[in-house]
């Protein structure tokens, strides 16, 4: 039952990683059909971005009203409305619209998900859990891609995902009775307890401002987020503008960006059985500090492999930090620290991605690698800052 459960959760996260990237490959033909300024795109975006960093925020009192498995499904099938508006949509207010409860389902699932396989597996599933997410992101691109040469055009391509994440709904439905029974056999994740034994506690934001370890670990994911989205949106254009290339191979590289930082997880998920999750996450960063240092070779291959190496750095970092949350902060409150986990994780794609962009206009993308190297710098401050906390409380799980 155990496996059946985790095949099914692993299915729903490739349902959430195929609206993630399934806009920007359709964009150019939306906005070239409506006659809109590219800028736009950047409604939707950050749209969704702000409804899911809402609903991850209102995850833990969800979930403790309704369950982890109820609140699944109807996230699941809020976003597959989603994408079935963006099928139907005449005009760009539509799409607007159909933003709304494509964002509101993304957040519940991503952080009701984590907190239950944080409880209920091990590490190695997390990691194998994000690659699944990794499987979702990789697909989408391409089948928007065959409706773009299709009658159906994009709208083809949005229907398309619709059907399956119908059918993610569909799976997520049927396996309602799988979660109890689960549940009743031990949270593998915190030392095989049962859920009887604890006392689940939702926190409000300014309770958990005043931990200091919850501030170090919102400024953790903050960093890791900003450098995975600053690096897959602007990455190309660094390439482009700053090292020489075509943007037919800046665009291949970003393809191995993105295979890099699957592998990452890949990898983190096989030594899980073996290496602890805090020491997978210390290789991640000195991989990811070897290739910031690559970045600034002024040579286009240098840096296309340099940025392979920050998926596979960076990669990791994600799930494992997300596992450990149970451990680090305490299974009666994971669930409120994981979604706040996932809204900071937002404010990396709402504000300082996009920032990225301003300032690459005003100084030059030739900024790309410095800009990095400051996230880097954040996140090996509250890295250390997070693992001496964890330790005056005998937390630490190294």
């Amino acid at each position: 039952m155990t496996t059946l459960l985790l095949i099914v959760i692993y299915i729903t996260f490739i349902g959430l990683g195929i609206p993630d990237s399934l806009f920007g490959a359709a964009w150019p033909a939306i906005y070239t059909e409506f006659s809109l300024p590219i800028s736009l795109g950047s409604c939707i975006t950050i749209l969704i971005s702000i409804t899911t960093m809402t609903s991850s925020l209102m995850s833990a009192r969800l979930i403790t009203r309704f369950g982890t498995p109820r609140v699944t499904a109807v996230s699941t099938a809020l976003t597959a409305i989603g994408l079935l508006g963006f099928s139907l949509s005449g005009r760009f207010v539509f799409l607007l619209i159909s933003a709304i409860p494509m964002g509101f389902g993304a957040g519940a699932i991503d952080s009701g998900l984590n907190n239950y396989v944080a409880l209920h597996y091990k590490a190695n599933h997390m990691s194998f859990l994000h690659c699944f997410y990794g499987i979702g992101v990789t697909i989408s691109p391409y089948l928007m891609s065959v409706a773009l040469g299709g009658e159906g055009g994009w709208r083809g391509g949005y229907r398309i995902t619709f059907f399956i994440q119908l059918f993610v709904t569909a799976v997520t439905l049927i396996s309602l009775p799988l979660w109890k029974k689960v549940g009743s056999r031990g949270m593998a994740g915190v030392g095989n307890l049962d859920e009887a034994d604890i006392e689940f506690r939702t926190l409000k934001m300014s309770e958990m401002a005043k931990m200091p370890k919850v501030r170090a670990v919102w400024l953790l994911f903050l960093a890791s987020t900003t450098i995975e989205f600053t690096t897959g949106v602007w990455g190309s254009t660094f390439l482009v503008n700053s090292r020489g290339m075509t943007a037919e191979n800046a665009a291949r590289i970003i393809t191995f960006y993105y295979g890099g930082m699957a592998l990452g997880r890949f990898i983190s998920g096989i030594l899980a059985s073996r290496v602890s999750s805090w020491k997978i996450v210390k290789i991640g960063v000195c991989v990811l500090g070897a290739a910031l240092i690559l970045m600034f070779f002024p040579v286009g291959k240098i840096s296309g492999a340099a940025l392979f190496l920050v998926g596979l750095g960076n990669g990791p970092f994600y799930p494992n930090l997300t596992h450990l949350t149970p451990t680090n902060f305490g299974a009666d409150i994971s669930q409120s620290v994981m979604g706040s986990q996932m809204a900071s994780a937002c404010i990396g794609t709402i504000i300082l991605t996009p920032l990225f962009g301003v300032l690459a206009q005003n100084i030059g993308t030739g900024f790309f690698p410095v800009y990095l190297v400051i996230m880097y710098c954040l996140m090996i401050v509250y890295l250390i800052r997070m693992t001496s906390l964890l330790k005056k409380e005998n937390r630490y799980a190294g």
